[in-house]
């Protein structure tokens, strides 16, 4: 760092400090020469006193140890002149006695040149173990002395420093920082409690006065939803802009349900699988023109589903012309649903017709808000609740909440979190993470029916193995607790009511549950052998973790509205 150079000592043959060390700095020791013990000693006592002078010390420095000297002699052999194999100098990078006087006859005849040309001390220990030997060889070569040689500068670290030194700031949480939401900071304010979901912060739900619990909060954004209108920020969305003349068809290719025939101006649920034929991700594409579309897929997958696909536009189908690139943080997207949504939304839209003729259910559509704010609006829902989907640039985000709250005051709108989305959902039917597990497939989840028979796409093929589509196959259906007091469990496995408690009466299990303020009792999801045939039957969810065992009555998975009326009203 100092720049600072040894100086050569024959006696030694070797290196020692120069006398102007830097400030603060104090050699002694058998690294400043002393190399015997007794010397050694005497070194590093005379160093001590020196320092506790500069320091003011004024007292007696006490007798100085003794210690039997011992003669001191070196020769330096520094290599076979006569052998005519291969002898190493730096065994880190290889160079050899024949590469050193090489680079002498080559014209290399600076220290600084040696080392480029040879790459001499470069590797990890810069130099600690061949430096030496090397300019001895070089000053033979060139009939100097090593003093005259000289000596090249250590590049730091020259010594080893452990690996969290060099990450500096980049670990714990810094390794990977929270990704935030548009509305992030207005949620800080407005009483959000916030839940890791994958790499983001979101909001769990938003405490108000008077409530005790977290159910009280989620109860009430749920209710009020379903009642008047509320908004969630759905940014974390993994959100892909795929553009191109061949833009269908690559989707046709990625999604197994079919993609080609997708209006302009539509909205189309997507069911992609992996190559095995098992689930791997879901969403919803727009198309916004006759070659572009706005995929979105769930946040856990956000990164690997954009990653899986640039692998298949560039290695599987490189003649496809089409392009893709990940929008996920250059857009704010809010969830606006229950039945004043079109009413709140009409508010904020600049001059776009949306009566449900013009409109409809599944529609999207390239906008302003505001006066001219560019926006994107989609009619999706995930609630099962009349609803939309408005996208601003992400640097307009917040005042977009800010707005929509202000504006939706005459309708009581309420802010809801992914707890109470989550309700909705499982109210709904919908399949998320905990049905998407990597485990099922589509006849699992009810969407055998998507998967194209007249086209090819990846993992269609192996979808249609016997196995995953046998009619007595696991399905996704619904479940109501028999006394609807009980709260349901995720977790629990479905036996017959005069069945034992082993595997091999096993006939699925829970996926996911939520306590329904609409219907006023628990409500659950699951997995269950021929599920679709079962309505109505009752059978045991055994807990062993929790030690329940509670009897459940089958239904369909729509717990609410299983007609759609709601959201294509």
């Amino acid at each position: 760092h100092h720049r600072g150079r040894p100086i050569w000592r024959d006696d030694l043959a070797a290196f020692v400090p120069p006398q102007d060390l830097p400030f603060g700095m104090v050699v002694a020791g058998a690294a400043n020469g002393a190399m015997t013990l007794a010397a050694a000693i005497k070194d590093a006592h005379a160093a001590a006193t020196a320092i506790a002078t500069e320091l003011g010390a004024n007292g007696a420095t006490g007798a100085v140890p003794q210690a039997s000297d011992e003669d001191f002699d070196i020769s330096p052999f520094w290599h076979v002149a006569e052998s005519k194999k291969r002898a190493w100098v730096d065994l880190q990078n290889d160079v050899t006695t024949k590469d050193v006087k090489q680079s002498h006859q080559e014209g290399f005849r600076s220290v600084e040149h040696l080392k480029r040309y040879t790459t001499l001390g470069m590797a990890t220990d810069q130099g600690k173990t061949s430096n030496i030997l090397g300019l001895a060889l070089m000053a033979e070569a060139t009939g100097k002395t090593i003093e005259d040689t000289g000596t090249t500068i250590f590049r730091p670290p020259y010594n080893p420093v452990a690996i969290g030194a060099l990450a500096g700031r980049a670990r714990g949480k810094d390794f990977r920082p929270y990704r935030l939401t548009p509305s992030h900071a207005w949620a800080q304010d407005n009483g959000a409690d916030f839940v890791e979901s994958g790499a983001w912060l979101r909001a769990q739900w938003f405490k108000r006065p008077g409530e005790k619990g977290w159910r009280d909060s989620v109860d009430r954004e749920v209710s009020m939803t379903r009642k008047s209108v509320g908004i969630c920020d759905v940014t974390t969305l993994g959100k892909i802009d795929i553009q191109g003349r061949d833009a269908a068809e690559f989707l046709n290719r990625i999604y197994a349900n079919p993609f080609l025939k997708l209006a302009v101006g539509k909205v189309r649920y997507g069911l992609m699988l992996r190559e095995d034929g098992f689930c791997y991700d879901d969403g919803t594409t727009a198309r916004l023109a006759e070659n572009h579309f706005v995929m979105t897929t769930t946040t856990a997958n956000a990164a690997v589903v954009f990653r899986n696909m640039e692998f298949a536009r560039q290695c599987l189908w490189p003649e496809l012309d089409v392009h893709l690139i990940s929008t996920t943080d250059g857009w704010a997207q809010f969830a606006i649903a229950g039945p004043n949504s079109r009413a709140l939304v009409s508010k904020v839209v600049d001059d776009l017709d949306l009566s449900n003729e013009a409109f409809p259910f599944m529609g999207c559509a390239e906008c302003t808000v505001f006066g001219g704010t560019p926006a994107r609006l989609f009619r999706i829902s995930f609630s099962g609740e009349l609803a939309y989907e408005l996208a601003v640039p992400a640097r307009y985000g917040d005042a977009l909440i800010r707005a929509l709250m202000q504006v939706g005051e005459e309708f009581d709108v309420t802010p809801y979190g992914i707890e109470a989305l989550s309700v909705m959902r499982i109210e709904k039917g919908h399949a998320a993470g905990s049905e998407l597990n990597g485990q099922t497939t589509a006849e699992n989840i009810g969407l055998g029916g998507m998967v194209s028979k007249k086209k090819d796409s990846i993992g269609s093929a192996l979808s249609r193995r016997p196995e995953m589509i046998r009619e007595d196959g696991l399905r996704l259906v619904g479940f109501r607790p028999v006394d609807k007091s009980v709260l349901l469990n995720a977790g629990a496995h479905f036996l017959a009511t005069g069945d034992p408690v082993d595997m091999a009466h096993d006939q699925g299990w829970m996926t996911s549950t939520a306590y329904s303020p609409e219907l006023g009792h628990s409500v659950g999801l699951g997995f269950l052998m021929g599920g679709q045939d079962r309505m109505g039957e009752t059978l045991r969810a055994y807990d062993p973790v929790r030690g329940k065992d509670t009897l459940v009555e089958v239904c369909s998975a729509h717990h609410i509205d299983p007609e759609g009326g709601r959201q294509r009203g």
